[in-house]
Parts: C-alpha cells; structure tokens; sequence
C-alpha cells in the first residue's frame, strides 16, 4: 500500500518483476506485492544511517532485472534423468538456469545478497516435481543407491540456508503437486496433509471445513509464522516452527501428530495418538531433522475451532523494559489462561514500530508525554486472545489486570490492529530498503526468564558495536519458564562476507550469553558450526547416531546442516 510523502520521496521500485529474473526469486512474496516504508519511518533511517536524500535518488543495489543466466553444467547422467522422468513424470524433471536458482536459496540475507551479486553457487544438477509419496519414496531409494544427494524445498522461505544445495545433485520442489490434503478427521479434530501444501491454503480449507468436507464448524491450524504467506507445513515441522498465535496454540511440535517419512532405509510411519509411553517419541525424533534423515512426506495435525469473533486485542505502553519483562512473566506464571499472540518490545523496537504504525503521528504521543513515558526506554505490549467467548474474555481481563498492577498504560486494541495488518507483509520492506543498500534481517533464541536480562544486554551490545545499526527486540513465543528474544536488525551492507561476519558475531554472542541457538527458525547450514557446541558434545553426539542409521552415505541434505559433516576446525564453541 503506498504512502503520500510530504516532502521527498524516493522512487521505489515499482516496476514489473520479469518472471525468468533474478528479482522473481528473490523478491519476498507475490511478484506484484510491494510495501514502502511511511514518511516517518524513511526519516528515521535517514537520521539512523547519516543519510540525506541524495543517497535516495539513485539504487545503491543491483534490481536484479536481468533473466537468469550462469554456466554451471549438469553432472547427472543422462540415464539417470531419464529414470528421474520416469518416477516423477518427464515434465516434471526441469534442468534450465532459472528452475535449478529457484530452490538453491533460502530468504537470509546473505542469500539475498548472493543472488543480488549474480553470485550462483550451491544449486543441484536438476530440479524433480513429485506428485505423491510413492513418488518420493521412490526418488529417495534410487538416489540412496547411484550415491546422489537430495534436497528438498518446501515454501523456500528458510532464513538458516536449510534448502542450500551444497553437494549439487536433485533438489524436490514440493510446491507445484505435492500440496493436497491426505485425509480429514473431525471426531479426532486431525487433518492430513501433503508437506508441500502451504500455510494459506491449510488455512483456508480449515477455515471452510464445512464446504469442503461437510464438516459441523471451521477450523484454523492456530499457525501463523511471520512466513505463513510463503511456507510450507513440511517446512514448519522440520525446522520446529513457531507461529506467532503459538503461546496459546503451541509450536509445530505441540500440533503434530504423526508423520511419514521416506529415508535411505526405508520409510518411517508414527502413529496418531494424543500421548503415549512407548519408549522416546520417535515424532520428536523427526522433528527439527531438516530433511537430514529423510523427506517428509506427510503429516497429521491437530486442529482447532475457528472463532474469530471471541477475539480480545489489547496494547499497552510500560515505562520501561525490565517493568514490561516483570508483567509478562506475571501474566504467564498466573494461571489464568494464556493470550494468543504476546508480543513486548524493548525500547528501540517500541521506537520504530511507533512510526511504522502512526503511533508517532497521533494524539498518543502527546499523552505518552503527559503521563512521563520516554522515547528510548518505553516498551509496547500488543496481542490477543483466543478460544471460547468466557475464556477469551476472562484471560483479556486477567492480561488487563496485569498490566495495570505494573503501570501499563491502556491503548485498547487499535495498535494491536495496526500491527495485524502488517504482521505478514512487513518483509515485503525488506526489497525497497534493500535497493537502496539497507539490509533488514531477523534472528531469534530461547531464553530462562532468570537470564534473559543477560542475553538481551550482550547479544544488543554485539549488535550496536556495529556503527549506524538498528538493533529491534521483542519478546514472543512466552512460557511460565521464559520466552523466545526476536531480534530484527538493519544495518548498511552490501557484500555478502561482510554479511556473514557479523551475522557469526550475532550466533557467538547468542551462544555467549547462554541461550538456545535457534528458538524456531531452525539449524540449517548457517547455524550448524555452533549446534555442538550449543547442546554439548555427548549430546551431539546422539545426533550423529541418528544421522548414520538413517543415511549411512549423507546423501540427505548434506553439506553442514546440523553441522553434520562439518570438519572440526569449522566448529564454533563457546569462548
């Protein structure tokens, strides 16, 4: 949605995305889809970043027009494609530039930046449209056998470069058939779908459960990843995905039920119970193995009754961070039920999100200033609740008491509704910021409340050690014991190593403080030089176990994810 600009404007790219170009694969979201920041908020950057607006007038960055081109061969044989277009169908076999750069990158930065470059590196030999499970399982046991690695992209929107094809070979794209739903249960409240199918189309067919399969009510999968436009349920359930509803639903591991996988050793079925005792849940097992044992094929979820209109929003402004940390804690540890989406954001995040939704613009700000909260140490809570109307209303309240008792001031629900209406297309931002040489990307980890404190003063200081950098937190993803930190930085970069330097600082200080590595974004390749060191080395070492029974050749997504064949010098440990 554009923004009348009061003073200048500069010219965000508007133009068309050519679909065989390097824009298109880059390019977050729908390629007509564009989001420019507000006046206030290009006004910010400028002062952030010592910029005026000549520094606006022309792209800084390559728009990445051009078709897709590059001259890497294809190594498979011949008589090896052609018993790929047997199993999957010969249309469905692509070898072409621009088919075999569409699944080899991810949506870090440092993908984004690479493709930008025109730097095309770790891309497979040839990309496979799969139709169903036996077509997979298939794929899997050929390659298992000709010694081919196999990699899988699902909606593409890793930011770990999970789906990267560092050992070339058949990468399976899940998009285009492997979308359908398997089976619909409404007694047991469980649905099953095909991995590839996408967190808009799961959504809607719950949501119209009763057309589609005749069912009494709606339903909702109650997950809403900040990815949930462009991702896909098999990409949720291998990275251990969290939505942003997931204090009240639950992450991935909390809604699945049972799972099928197709492995170098044959496939893997769980079963669909609630809850047993039989011996170490293998679901927990598969889950967060990202592609490394073998591919999922599907997945049974639980499902929840859609009731959009028991919704309570809220918003409040605390004085300051360690007051707003005190009331979530409280809110969490009361036993009164849990929002739905429970979001806090520490000062400078407070800051940004004020111009980006009006907040700045409007009579708030004249009060904010009567009632003595400041600019750089206020924080802002929004969220929601959700479920039956009592509970909805009842845990609304119990939030309302909360903030209160610890000085929040009330906003009601409009702010909450302003950032609903950019909770999914805010990293459309990403690509007109980025024309210009700002890079906006995201990290996150599990913390203790007891240290939380630590982590978000040491991982900040790392972060701000950079000159003219945006360091953004929030709190998300809340639990009795804790929360998961958010991190969104900004910075001026354009070369991908330099990219990767500081992104490594951020993980070392995040491995430093002592936090999780990762609370839901996953390992990947980027992450995996500090996975041992994260979980320790008896412990790592159970991974590796897995890894050998599974795929005694590393065939399955090799190339560091995990940190599974990394040599030992290219392992981070704590220091």
């Amino acid at each position: 949605m554009a923004h009348t600009y009061k003073d200048f404007e500069p010219q965000w790219y508007h133009g068309k995305v050519p679909p065989d170009s390097y824009r298109s694969i880059f390019k977050w979201g729908k390629p007509e889809d564009i989001k420019i920041p507000r006046e206030s908020l290009y006004k910010l950057m400028k002062a952030q970043f010592d910029l005026t607006d000549e520094d606006f007038k022309e792209y800084r960055e390559d728009l990445g027009l051009d078709p897709v081109r590059f001259d890497i061969p294809v190594k498979l044989t011949a008589p090896q494609l052609a018993r790929f277009a047997d199993m999957v169908g010969k249309d469905f076999v692509r070898t072409d530039d621009y088919a075999r750069l569409s699944v080899a990158y991810g949506k870090t930065m440092y993908d984004l930046l690479r493709i930008r470059n025109k730097i095309v590196e770790n891309i497979p030999d040839a990309v496979l449209y799969p139709d169903s499970k036996e077509q997979i399982e298939a794929v899997v046991a050929f390659c298992a056998g000709e010694k081919i690695p196999l990699y899988v992209y699902g909606g593409g929107s890793s930011v770990t470069r999970g789906v990267e094809c560092v050992k070339g070979g058949v990468s399976l794209d899940m998009r285009l058939r492997f979308n359908k739903v398997v089976s619909f249960n409404e007694i047991d409240q469980t649905i099953t779908v095909e991995a590839g199918m996408s967190g808009p189309k799961l959504e809607e067919t719950l949501n119209r459960a009763p057309a589609v399969f005749g069912a009494k009510r709606a339903y909702t999968s109650g997950h809403f990843p900040q990815s949930f436009e462009h991702s896909s349920v098999g990409g949720w359930v291998v990275t251990h995905g969290a939505g942003q509803n997931s204090t009240y639903y639950g992450c991935i591991q909390d809604l699945v039920l049972g799972q099928d996988y197709a492995t170098p050793v044959g496939a893997i079925h769980t079963d669909r119970y609630p809850r047993k005792a039989t011996g170490p849940d293998l679901d927990q097992i598969m889950m967060g193995s990202e592609g490394a044992f073998g591919v999922l094929t599907h997945v049974t979820l639980k499902v929840f009754r859609h009731m959009p209109k028991t919704v309570k929003r809220f918003s409040y402004m605390f004085k300051d961070w360690e007051t707003g940390q005190a009331a979530a804690r409280e809110i969490m540890q009361s036993e009164a039920g849990y929002p739905s989406v429970f979001r806090l954001s520490d000062p400078e995040e407070t800051s940004v999100m004020m111009h980006m939704y009006r907040v700045s613009e409007s009579p708030l700000r004249r009060l904010f200033n009567s009632r003595g909260f400041k600019t750089g140490e206020m924080c802002l809570f929004l969220g929601f609740t959700n479920g039956e109307a009592g509970f909805s209303r009842n845990c609304a309240k119990n939030v309302r008491r909360v903030a209160r008792k610890h000085g929040g001031l009330g906003l009601t629900g409009v702010v909450c509704r302003a950032w609903e209406k950019g909770r999914f297309s805010d990293p459309y931002l990403r690509d007109t910021m980025q024309d210009f040489g700002l890079v906006m990307d995201t990290m996150e980890c599990a913390v203790n409340w007891s240290n939380m404190g630590t982590v978000h003063r040491e991982v900040r200081a790392y972060c701000k050690s950079r000159p003219n950098t945006i360091c953004m937190t929030h709190m998300s993803h809340v639990y009795p014991q804790g929360a998961n930190l958010y991190w969104i930085f900004i910075a001026r970069i354009h070369d991908p190593d330099e990219y990767r330097r500081f992104h490594s600082g951020i993980l070392d200080a995040i491995q430093r403080s002592g936090a999780a590595m990762s609370h839901h974004h996953g390992i990947g390749k980027m992450f995996g030089p500090w996975l041992e060191g994260s979980i320790g080395r008896n412990e790592y070492a159970v991974l590796r176990a897995l890894k050998r029974h599974f795929d005694p050749d590393n065939i399955m997504n090799p190339g560091g994810t995990l940190g599974l064949d990394l040599a030992e010098e290219e392992k981070r440990f704590p220091r």
